[in-house]
């Protein structure tokens, strides 16, 4: 029986290894070699062996640090508030009565179930001083805001991370929320407990490993934040430049610079540096009671 249950696994793991540990084994040995012209630059192109110098050098990449530390900025603002709203959206579902719920549950979803380039292009839209209805909106109240500037970029991005992401996190809380016991909420209600003091006292602590799983996949995500700011940069390459965020430098120098080995090594930093913080984290929040 263990054996059949275990059988169910199979088509992951051979797709785990085909997508995710292949390309990390292949990006791994690209990285520890270098393409070297002879000549001025004309000749047929050898590779080399070089070890660690691309890691030497991505170590030492101060724009590609900024990306990073850029990244990291956005991560620490946006992240708490998604999921500030998360919570909220489904500590109200969980109040409201099972036909309310249910009325607003898959509205608030729709917003994840669009592909992610399709909202970008929307809100693309939306942003455009030309074409888009909110610049001329706030016009009406004397507000100039230019959603493609650099004081307004990443707050433009942020919106609409915060819209696709906040309807998948909340539905993950939600569901925490509803295998809980209804008689741990009743029983403290009899003790003089508020709604407020139940929500906040009881049912978050209870969710509690719901937030940590939906935090470590939104810092995996925003860290790793590339199809949004590409589409941005289309509209302003100004502000949005080549090495705006780590993804952006590394296709950078894989695909208009032609560094494969570069690109591999930056990339496996970018991974050890993801994995690490998600670890800590995990780490220092994951000691909850299960619910």
């Amino acid at each position: 029986m263990a054996l059949k249950g275990a059988s169910f696994t199979v088509p992951f793991f051979l797709g785990f290894l085909l997508f995710t540990v292949t390309p990390l084994v292949m990006a791994l040995k690209e990285s520890l070699y270098s393409e070297k012209g002879s000549g001025l630059g004309f000749g047929e192109k050898t590779v080399e062996f070089v070890g660690l110098d691309n890691f030497v050098e991505g170590f030492g990449d101060g724009r590609f640090w900024a990306s990073m530390l850029r990244v990291g900025l956005f991560a620490v603002i946006s992240i708490p508030v998604i999921q500030i709203a998360s919570v909220g959206l489904a500590l109200l579902l969980d109040a409201a009565s099972q036909r309310v719920a249910d009325r607003f549950r898959i509205p608030l979803l729709i917003p994840y179930m669009i592909p992610g380039i399709v909202a970008t292009l929307i809100w693309i839209y939306l942003y455009s001083p030309v074409v888009g209805p909110l610049t001329p909106f706030l016009d009406l109240f004397g507000i100039d805001a230019n959603f493609y500037g650099g004081e307004l970029i990443w707050v433009s991005i942020g919106n609409l991370m915060a819209w696709s992401g906040i309807g998948f996190n909340m539905l993950i809380v939600y569901s925490a929320l509803r295998s809980v016991d209804a008689n741990v909420y009743d029983a403290a209600r009899i003790d003089g407990a508020s709604e407020w003091r139940i929500a906040w006292s009881i049912k978050v602590p209870l969710v509690r490993r719901s937030l940590v799983l939906t935090t470590v996949l939104s810092i995996i995500g925003t860290l790793q934040i590339f199809s949004d700011t590409m589409l941005f940069k289309s509209m302003a390459p100004e502000t949005v430049t080549r090495d705006f965020t780590p993804i952006m430098a590394i296709y950078d120098w894989a695909f208009q610079q032609g560094n494969f080995n570069y690109a591999s090594a930056l990339s496996i930093i970018l991974a050890l540096v993801v994995g690490t913080a998600s670890a800590l984290f995990y780490r220092l929040t994951n000691k909850a009671p299960t619910s």
